[in-house]
């Protein structure tokens, strides 16, 4: 899978960076567009990142994964024209579970982490 074949990842700008087994890198540029009120990256438009990040990594096996349950916490914001990388590590893989970590980062400092647990469908 592809973020290509994703439609709502390519609506936001989001790029696959890097993509193995267990594991993808994405980024996305912040724009006036993905900001809340306050002029900061909205916390979905982080969640999105996060989110593909998490899907690639996920379905990189070659067996289809859903989401079962995601949590993610805010450390700090970021503004229109920063670059926000997400990097989806594997921290469990079983037979039909498995459970990713994101890390979320914009100018190389951690803004959010996400934790997200699939169902892999055999």
């Amino acid at each position: 899978m592809t973020v290509d074949e994703n439609p709502y990842a390519d609506l936001l700008g989001i790029k696959v960076l890097e993509l193995e087994v267990g594991m993808a890198r994405v980024s996305a540029v912040a724009k006036p567009e993905h900001t809340n009120h306050l002029g900061y990256a909205h916390g979905g438009f982080l969640y999105s990142v996060a989110d593909c990040a998490f899907e690639l990594a996920s379905n990189s096996h070659g067996v289809d994964a859903v989401g079962l349950t995601t949590s993610m916490e805010f450390h700090r914001s970021s503004k229109v024209g920063a670059t926000i990388v997400a990097i989806a590590r594997e921290t469990h893989l079983g037979k039909t579970i498995a459970t990713y970590h994101i890390e979320v980062t914009s100018d190389n400092k951690r803004i959010a982490s996400f934790t997200g647990t699939v169902y892999r469908k055999n």
